[in-house]
């Protein structure tokens, strides 16, 4: 998506479900100016539900079953924020995020799915594993695999779902000496299917062993045990997968909702309270014509969800969806083979199974080839263009005063001790006074990822790390903000996300946000200068290595070529995952660690990448000898690194460490450039365990011991990396 010379809409999507993947793909290759579009998921991928029972069944991979949304949104220029929402205000248009501020929106939609119905028998929540959300349930299929050998396994359910389930879980461990059995309240299985359908299906089931208990409605479910007027029955593992129901927070927006909370839509897709939200998938019933939550109706939405959702911000006629009335269903046995269903039709073989996959393949290959965007292509400009004049430098560029007062204050309410409001008119704030030396720093990014409260968070931990490399206290911080040409009302969105996810990581450390600086510009970047006393012992040095002594890394490394790999759609979702979590972890334990265990000397690894910080520890008659075994490297990039997958300042970090001796392409990574990384400290010897072991302890797994301070004699290579 081409970026815009001013944001003034504000498009948020809420869940990756089947209709907004698609929506997303169509919305991305036909953008509007000035619209700005967000999606909201608590996962970076989401599962195709064709491929589910596959994926149990082991004939695919996870990520030939799944989407990778965060490389979609990168491929589309949508943001991409990964969070759970827990409730909307349709008043104030805006959704609360857990653990975060809320966020705002000017146009809405929602396709988070459905969940199995479980509140109306005591007992289930607790005892059970809910189906859905599928991303909960791989993770516990996954876990459950190595236990459940010899294990009585129970399904709840009875329809398309739950059999499928079943099938492939009995298919997967047919040597495994378990025993399976599907409890169905109803009088049969596959409610709608045809007989003949059913039957095979029946035959199947029987000729893997699965017991299947009709009539058999579970009244409780207690530990092991579920409970029913047909009587009691035993279970080591229970799965749950019966009608569904929506997420609470859906019915407590107060926008209509149907049986089971699911939000209430018009044939256009939109709320029938509210125009300004939109539902798809198994979450919304179309009133006028409802239909099974069934993942092909989602399917069939999207086209018109996605015209529908441009149409609203262009002001626009909307088309309405008329959802088929029936569909061919093509259900598989667990091994490859599949029956087919649709009206009085059915058949089944391997031929429909491939038939099947066939299918599922065509759907995911979509997601799979993202071709390059055209950006030469005009864009469409919403109606609605502000009377008002291109943002220059004549003001400085700066925020205004209305969008930076409402936003520090909204900011001191939640934040009442480290955010200090100025009185109107000062200039500068008073900070806490320290009895001990103070010490400065300033860092700032551009951009790195696209949600702005994660930018927040890491900018924050970016620059406190500094402080923390000199085993210092925080204080303060001053924010340094530029914010992408924006409405007033978008701005003072961004500008909330930014400076909130900022606090949630000044805040824990003692540090106040004393105010800062902030401009508009082409791009973004933030950054701060951060002020903090040192600690009683004295601060940590730079300088002071010894010989013999231990190099010791608290973060594992590897964040440029994979933000890299990102940028170029050649990066797992997983492995992005992974490296925020990195850069989300504060090094103020490690730092508190290494003042107790007296490290002699110390840094933080950033830009510079590991050989450029370390050069900058050693003087003229030391070197270093790095293992490369025992680099900490983050989930995929060795495989980066080897396809020749760098960051742009890669190229000058090894300029600038030429001399420096790499065995092979993965030692490339003593030169990536890292953001908010680790410490890297050098300790004696007799102490370098003690302090790895306590770092494990914090919470610092993958701080390793990776080499030693060596005699360096002139010509010699400063470092070496060797295997």
């Amino acid at each position: 998506m081409q970026a815009s010379s001013l944001y003034r809409r504000d498009l948020v999507l809420v869940g990756g479900g089947h209709a907004h993947a698609l929506a997303l793909r169509s919305l991305a290759m036909s953008p509007l100016d000035g619209l700005r579009i967000t999606l909201v998921s608590p996962d970076s991928f989401t599962p195709y539900s064709g491929m589910l029972p596959g994926l149990v069944a082991g004939h695919y991979r996870f990520e030939e079953a799944h989407i990778d949304l965060a490389r979609l949104c990168q491929w589309g220029g949508v943001r991409f924020v990964r969070a759970a929402v827990t409730a909307l205000h349709p008043q104030t248009r805006s959704l609360k995020l857990a653990g975060r501020p809320p966020m705002h929106y000017d146009l809405l939609s929602i396709d988070i799915g459905s969940s199995p119905e479980m509140a109306s028998v005591p007992g289930a929540a607790e005892f059970a594993v809910p189906v859905k959300p599928v991303a909960s349930f791989w993770q516990r299929w996954q876990d459950d695999q190595a236990r459940l050998p010899g294990a009585r396994v129970a399904v709840v359910g009875g329809g398309a779902g739950s059999v499928e389930l079943i099938l492939a879980m009995a298919h997967r461990l047919v040597d495994k000496d378990c025993r399976f059995t599907l409890y169905c309240g109803g009088a049969e299985i596959l409610q709608g299917y045809n007989g003949r359908a059913r039957a095979i299906v029946m035959r199947r089931l029987a000729s893997l062993g699965i017991d299947v208990q009709l009539d058999y409605r579970v009244a409780e479910v207690t530990e092991q045990t579920l409970h029913s007027k047909s009587g009691e029955r035993a279970f080591d593992r229970l799965f749950w997968c019966t009608g569904a129901t929506a997420a609470p927070w859906i019915a407590g927006s107060g926008l209509p909702v149907v049986d089971g909370g699911f939000l209430a839509i018009t044939d256009t897709l939109q709320s029938t309270a509210d125009q300004r939200v939109f539902g798809a998938g198994d979450i919304a019933t179309q009133v006028d014509n409802p239909r099974p939550k069934a993942g092909v109706y989602a399917v069939r939405q999207a086209p018109v969800l996605a015209h529908n959702l441009q149409a609203a911000l262009m002001q626009r006629p909307l088309k309405t969806h008329r959802p088929q009335s029936r569909f061919l269903s093509l259900l598989s046995l667990g091994d490859r083979s599949a029956v087919a269903d649709r009206g009085v039709f059915s058949a089944s073989g391997a031929w429909v199974w491939r038939w099947k996959n066939r299918i599922d393949q065509q759907f995911m290959s979509r997601f799979a080839e993202l071709a390059p965007m055209d950006s030469g292509s005009p864009l469409q400009s919403l109606p609605d263009q502000p009377d008002r004049q291109a943002p220059c430098g004549g003001c400085g560029a700066k925020l205004s005063a209305a969008v930076l007062t409402e936003v520090l204050s909204t900011l001191a309410e939640h934040y009442p001790e480290h955010c200090l409001a100025r009185e109107p008119g000062d200039d500068a704030v008073a900070l806490p006074t320290a009895q001990t030396p103070l010490l400065q720093s300033i860092d700032t990014l551009r951009q790195l990822v696209d949600d702005p409260y994660l930018m927040g968070r890491i900018a924050a931990n970016h620059a406190l790390s500094d402080l923390y490399a000199c085993g210092a206290q925080a204080l303060s911080a001053l924010a340094t903000v530029s914010l992408p040409f924006a409405t007033e009302a978008l701005q003072r969105r961004e500008l909330l996300q930014v400076l909130g996810g900022a606090l949630d990581e000044l805040v824990p450390r003692g540090c106040v946000l004393a105010g800062g600086h902030s401009t508009q510009g082409a791009e973004f970047s933030l950054g701060f200068a951060v002020t903090g006393s040192a600690p009683a012992r004295g601060a940590l040095r730079k300088r002071g290595l010894q010989v013999g002594d231990a190099l010791l890394l608290t973060k594992a490394l590897g964040t440029g070529a994979l933000l890299a790999g990102h940028m170029q759609l050649r990066a797992d979702g997983r492995d992005i995952d992974a490296a925020l979590a990195m850069m989300l972890t504060s090094n103020a334990a490690a730092a508190e660690l290494a003042v107790k265990h007296g490290v002699s000397a110390a840094t933080d690894v950033t830009g510079f990448g590991l050989a450029g910080h370390l050069l900058e520890m050693l003087d003229e008659t030391q070197g270093a000898r790095l293992q490369l075994p025992q680099l900490p490297l983050l989930p995929g990039v060795a495989s980066a690194l080897a396809a020749g997958i760098v960051s742009s300042n890669h190229v000058a970090n090894r300029q600038a460490s030429k001399r420096i001796k790499i065995p092979d392409p993965v030692g490339e990574i003593v030169f990536d450039p890292q953001t908010s990384g680790g410490l890297l400290f050098g300790v004696a010897p007799s102490s370098a365990r003690e302090l790895l072991r306590d770092l494990h302890a914090a919470g610092y797994a993958d701080a390793a011991i990776i080499g030693e301070v060596v005699q360096c004699a002139p010509g010699d290579a400063p470092v070496e990396v060797v295997t």
